[in-house]
């Protein structure tokens, strides 16, 4: 939309969601960065340690409690956030929950308290939000979804069909923004699995305490991809993982063929060995005490680059069966709607629980070995449009 985009440093950014995990290392993130920071979620105990984190790295924040299912709430949030650094530049929704259950053992209270946080929430955001970004000149409207917006999950039915309402809300959105000319962008955030508490938070009904399906990504990763965004406006959708981009890239080529290979894995790769009962403590109807960015997911990374791989088998299986015309068509359509803006090649290398990136000069993607055990050795995709900026 040509409008003028602002320095971090020269931004006032609402971070809600930011009690712990991927909204918590953000709003650090922003605020090292030199701009002003109100952080906003339900737990009251998790914001003020966050703000007080913040100034003592000589930060500057402000906290403000609030509900992102309760639009009046969310108002208010705007409001004040205003009211206390005269502007809103960026607008950062991380605000979500999430069930582990078979879709008949959802209540409908469930589903609609999901949908309410996760789908509505977003929505309540952006009604409170424009008017504010709007008169910023160039504001930024940043929804972290989910690669789950593209590939459902199976337990996931409620927290899937929130993700794809936000990915068509925001769609919508955007073209209405720019029929009117108003000068706010919007870049959707798509993370794969994330290390974050957000598993250990869940409900679950699945008997076991859930996990991501590897393999499992540091949160640093979708802060650095979301304060790209707050100064970049290169990619309408941003996903954060190399297997998620693998998910998209499948997902175009034969959604079928995708179904089988999530039915494959995805049943047993979200379930740990940990029993938990449906009535342990968690974070659907109300917040729990947890103020850590990372969760506890970091040894499933190995276990991730078999599923990488498959994600790679797949496409060629479907090279094979549709022939190469149509894998190019699928993978085309993902450029398109993805973007190709960067002008690196960055390889992302998982290591037990280190996380590192390669620089390289750009080349054709190739696929490097990743040793998974002594004896076994994988291919896995080279992620074709890395995150900008170093991990």
């Amino acid at each position: 939309m040509g409008n003028k985009k602002k320095l971090l440093r020269d931004q006032v950014v609402v971070v809600f969601g930011a009690s712990s995990g991927i909204g918590r290392i953000t709003a650090l993130r922003f605020a090292q960065s030199g701009a002003k920071v109100v952080v906003s979620a339900r737990s009251e105990e998790g914001l003020s340690s966050l703000v007080r984190e913040i100034e003592a790295r000589k930060g500057t924040a402000f906290a403000f409690p609030a509900d992102a299912s309760d639009f009046e709430q969310v108002r208010a949030l705007a409001a004040a956030a205003a009211q206390q650094y005269g502007r809103i530049d960026t607008w950062v929704q991380v605000a979500g929950v999430g069930i582990y259950a078979p879709f008949e053992r959802t209540s409908p209270e469930e589903y609609q308290q999901i949908i309410d946080v996760d789908l509505l929430g977003v929505m309540h955001a952006a009604k409170a939000a424009l008017p504010y970004l709007t008169g910023s000149g160039s504001g930024v409207f940043l929804p972290v979804s989910s690669v789950e917006a593209v590939r459902p999950l199976p337990f996931h039915s409620a927290y899937a069909a929130a993700k794809h309402g936000v990915h068509g809300f925001v769609q919508a959105l955007r073209l209405e923004l720019e029929h009117e000319r108003v000068p706010v962008r919007i870049t959707e955030v798509q993370p794969a699995s994330i290390d974050t508490p957000f598993f250990s938070d869940a409900k679950t009904k699945i008997g076991v305490k859930p996990t991501g399906l590897p393999p499992i990504y540091p949160p640093e990763m979708v802060a650095e991809a979301i304060l790209h965004a707050a100064t970049h406006d290169d990619r309408n959708e941003v996903i954060v993982g190399g297997a998620g981009k693998a998910m998209a890239v499948g997902q175009r080529v034969s959604p079928r063929l995708m179904d089988k290979m999530i039915g494959a894995v995805g049943f047993r790769g979200q379930k740990t060995a940990t029993p938990k009962s449906d009535a342990a403590p968690n974070n659907l109807y109300g917040p729990v005490h947890n103020e850590r960015v990372k969760g506890d997911l970091s040894g499933v990374v190995k276990a991730g680059q078999v599923f990488q791989w498959l994600c790679l088998g797949g496409t060629l299986a479907a090279a094979a069966y549709y022939g190469a015309p149509k894998v190019r068509q699928g993978y085309q359509q993902y450029k398109s709607d993805y973007g190709e803006s960067d002008t690196r090649d960055t390889k992302v290398i998982l290591e037990k629980t280190t996380v590192t990136t390669v620089t390289t000069p750009p080349a054709v993607p190739t696929t490097p070995e990743v040793e998974v055990s002594e004896s076994r050795t994988f291919n896995v995709p080279v992620d074709p449009h890395p995150v900008s900026g170093t991990v």
